[in-house]
């Protein structure tokens, strides 16, 4: 591949095996894109695809899998521990090489028109494809969720970006974008005490006082009977994955709860773990060039 870009689409289907293959379907054997990573969870009931292309096949592939979902998944029926608006609640495009970042906006932009006219969905444009600064943050728009999405959107300054100013009726909306790598990851805590996810969460994330390149939840995991601190590291060149870590487990002692472990969703650059290696054990001098 000459150009290369990234797409991260997150599906509102955790669940249903069946559903989760014919999503991904468009995505597999396809000249020019390949599929990297897709991972479903039961208790966020979300599906996370990572696939990287040349810009257009991507396009094509993107439109495809949000034409499935749209037809496939009904919100009104969708119960899950992650925040959600649309049956495709959020594609980002993400350059990798040969591309840049002004090229991921104009992707993301002419994917959000196709999708409003081929599906009849509204879209928001979010990151750095924003219209607008309210509308940057996607915790923003997305606020409210798929129930509160109907009223929501008839205000005018949530007017979609393209499409029709009313939810559908099955699918709500979706926010389509372009941004820098993110990292999911989620640390888990020895307490099925919703609150103090939540509570540890509020105090990590920047919104709260926190880190700057964090966003975080607290989620239950009841087939586990514990909660975990869910986290969006959007600058992890600038906010390092063991500040996270650590800075969970010092707010999680004050309520005598530990780290029971933590979890990367989709893929992560090697960097970001290089660079938390380097933290645990101390190495002094260390760089990228002495990893094989």
């Amino acid at each position: 591949m000459d150009k290369v870009m990234e797409c991260v689409p997150n599906f509102s289907e955790g669940r249903d095996l069946e559903k989760i293959d014919k999503i991904v379907a468009p995505f597999r054997a396809r000249q020019g894109v390949k599929l990297l990573d897709y991972s479903n969870d039961e208790d966020h009931n979300r599906l996370v695809v990572t696939v990287v292309g040349e810009p257009e096949p991507l396009r094509d592939a993107v439109l495809e899998a949000i034409g499935i979902a749209v037809r496939l998944i009904d919100l009104n029926k969708h119960q899950g521990q992650h925040p959600r608006m649309g049956a495709v609640d959020v594609v980002p495009f993400i350059p990798i090489k040969n591309v840049t970042m002004e090229d991921a906006i104009a992707l993301s932009k002419e994917v959000g028109e196709e999708v409003a006219k081929r599906y009849d969905l509204p879209v928001f444009l979010y990151e750095k494809s924003a219209t607008a600064p309210h509308r940057e943050n996607l915790a923003a728009i997305r606020k409210g969720e798929f129930e509160g999405m109907a009223e929501k959107i008839t205000q005018p300054e949530w007017q979609p970006d393209f499409g029709p100013a009313r939810r559908h009726p099955t699918a709500g909306t979706v926010a389509i974008g372009a941004r820098m790598p993110l990292i999911a990851y989620n640390i888990n805590l020895s307490t099925p005490s919703l609150e103090i996810a939540h509570d540890i969460a509020k105090k990590i994330r920047f919104i709260g006082g926190g880190l700057r390149y964090c966003k975080a939840m607290g989620v239950e995991l009841k087939d586990r009977g514990i909660t975990q601190v869910s986290i969006n590291m959007t600058d992890y060149t600038r906010t390092a994955l063991y500040r996270a870590f650590e800075l969970v487990r010092i707010e999680a002692r004050r309520y005598g709860v530990s780290i029971v472990g933590s979890e990367i969703i989709g893929l992560v650059p090697v960097e970001a773990l290089v660079d938390t290696a380097a933290y645990y054990l101390g190495l002094e001098n260390f760089t990228m060039k002495q990893v094989l």
